[in-house]
């Protein structure tokens, strides 16, 4: 069963050992577990439907809740506190294309705002109702999750948008094929909300970013349908694939989705390498990406990383056997880790990983073989779980990521953390910051930099916390001339800073195209884009 106030399945446990609480109260001080609300209470905040009745709308206010929050973490501080605020009025699973244009009409007719909804794993805001916003019809996308076509000689295939990732990757497999599109939200976020949300898997360096991709698809508008054909490259006008891509509901429902798979690979494999410096990683790091290896990932943590992972990786003895060993061989306090992952043919995924290696070994990296590569692999999706865990101590993990040149790679990571440290050392708080490079490029990298620190006990107070600190990253990061977004998407934690980056003539720009396409603006309000006149 999923859990409905936190991360993932309510069976699974990421259990954080004594070291690791130790490691927590010596890093923030010690925290303090609270009482979590009951859904039933929960339920109980939740006001009556505004809706007219629908024969494909449902009102019950568990499904309005269950519907009406996602997983970042003002949508945990009301979930846990039971102070949920505003939620979707009803929610729709549509089974078909028609019923979505049914939906459509349905809110046009009565002014009611449409929030589509995939796998709810948003960690940016995309499915709030705003206080005092008209009527609210969030629809859900999960039934349409067939692969309705697959054309093996152009390698694609079709999928209903509502697909979740491990569906996804089972109907294909059935056929030898595989997406390779794995984030670590993979188990319960959806192709469509990849698509919409520009997503990226882990091992994008081997696949791609969900735009390489996503070849096509259909799109239900307020104003119509809007279909976008596959070709494998077009120079025929603006690409219709870029206007639904980022879209976040904007523009309208996209119900079908064509992409491009790959066959599944024959071999893969994940190895850890270490280095004595940041100085030294990074180095390596950029000359594997700028040598166009045919590798599958690259995943580069800092030191601060690399010791909260091996600390809480628990396996205390073998642990210590390792730090023994790297600082034999000259990684010491500051060692950083890589992960490298090759995937393919066998011949040439051993080839590029021989290559990779070589290069690692130019600048000082210990190469320590693919067992906690495997263990890496194993737990690709449950790390996430350690929110629940933290959560239980009295602790909260958040997130932030941008992506900068290489030049500006160290300065972001270093503005990023120490932001955060300060933004909650005026109020007395510890904040423990890490990082890693989670994408890299031949230009530059991703860098996706993870806070914790302590719960206050209250609502309110730990709501203005969160601000504080999310504002200090976020400014840090245009500052620094950095992406608001890498991965995550923009909803409406991270749109203030969007002007930054697109400027008011591009931020114009895509108010005129949503305005095309929904012109009561009745789509997803309030995300990626502030409204000028207020939501209704």
């Amino acid at each position: 069963m999923r859990r409905w106030n936190g991360w993932g399945d309510d069976a699974i446990e990421f259990a954080l050992n004594e070291d690791a609480l130790a490691f927590l109260r010596a890093r923030v001080g010690p925290g303090a577990a609270i009482g979590d609300a009951t859904l039933a209470q929960a339920c109980a905040a939740i006001g009556p439907s505004r809706l007219a009745p629908h024969r494909l709308i449902d009102t019950t206010p568990a499904l309005r809740l269950q519907n009406g929050l996602g997983q970042s973490l003002p949508d945990w501080f009301k979930l846990r506190y039971g102070k949920v605020g505003a939620v979707p009025d009803g929610v729709a699973f549509p089974e078909s294309a028609e019923q979505v244009r049914e939906l459509l009409h349905y809110a046009e007719r009565f002014d009611v705002a449409v929030i589509p909804h995939g796998g709810g794993t948003s960690v940016a805001g995309h499915l709030t109702v705003a206080a005092g916003m008209r009527p609210a019809l969030s629809i859900n996308l999960t039934r349409l999750c067939r692969m309705r076509a697959l054309d093996k000689q152009a390698q694609l295939a079709t999928f209903g948008a509502g697909v979740f990732g491990p569906d996804l990757e089972a109907q294909l497999r059935a056929h030898g094929y595989t997406l390779g599109h794995f984030p670590q939200s993979f188990e319960y976020s959806t192709l469509g909300g990849w698509i919409v949300t520009r997503s990226s898997g882990q091992q994008s360096l081997r696949y791609g970013r969900i735009e390489q991709v996503f070849a096509g698809g259909t799109v239900e508008t307020p104003a119509g349908t809007l279909s976008i054909p596959t070709f494998p490259a077009s120079a025929a006008g603006t690409d219709l694939r870029e206007m639904v891509l980022g879209s976040e509901g904007r523009l309208g429902v996209l119900t079908e989705a064509t992409v491009r798979i790959s066959k599944l690979p024959e071999y893969e494999a994940f190895h850890a390498v270490f280095f004595p410096n940041w100085a030294a990683a990074e180095t390596a790091v950029r000359e594997l990406a700028q040598a166009k290896l045919p590798l599958s990932m690259l995943r580069l943590s800092n030191q601060l990383e690399t010791l909260t992972m091996l600390t809480l990786a628990g396996h205390k003895r073998l642990i210590g056997a390792l730090r023994r060993y790297l600082s034999w061989r000259g990684c010491g306090a500051d060692t950083c880790m890589l992960m490298i992952g090759v995937s393919g043919e066998k011949a040439g995924a051993v080839a590029a990983l021989k290559s990779a290696l070589a290069v690692t070994r130019g600048h000082q990296g210990v190469h320590v073989g693919k067992s906690m590569g495997a263990k890496w692999k194993q737990n690709r999706y449950r790390n996430v779980y350690l929110r629940n865990a933290a959560w239980e101590h009295g602790y909260v993990i958040d997130t932030v990521e941008t992506a900068v040149d290489w030049p500006r790679v160290e300065i972001m990571m270093l503005a990023v953390e120490q932001a955060a440290r300060d933004a909650l050392g005026g109020q007395g708080e510890r904040v423990h910051a890490y990082t890693h490079l989670s994408h890299l490029y031949a230009q530059g990298a991703s860098v996706y930099t993870t806070f914790v620190y302590r719960l206050a006990g209250d609502f309110d107070e730990d709501m203005a916390r969160w601000r504080l600190l999310k504002g200090a990253v976020s400014e840090a990061i245009v500052e620094h001339g950095g992406t608001i977004s890498h991965q995550h998407g923009v909803g409406v934690d991270h749109a203030p800073y969007l002007a930054a980056e697109k400027g008011a003539l591009g931020i114009g720009a895509m108010h005129a195209l949503f305005g095309h396409f929904d012109p009561q603006a009745i789509m997803n309000p309030g995300k990626l884009l502030a409204e000028a006149g207020g939501l209704r």
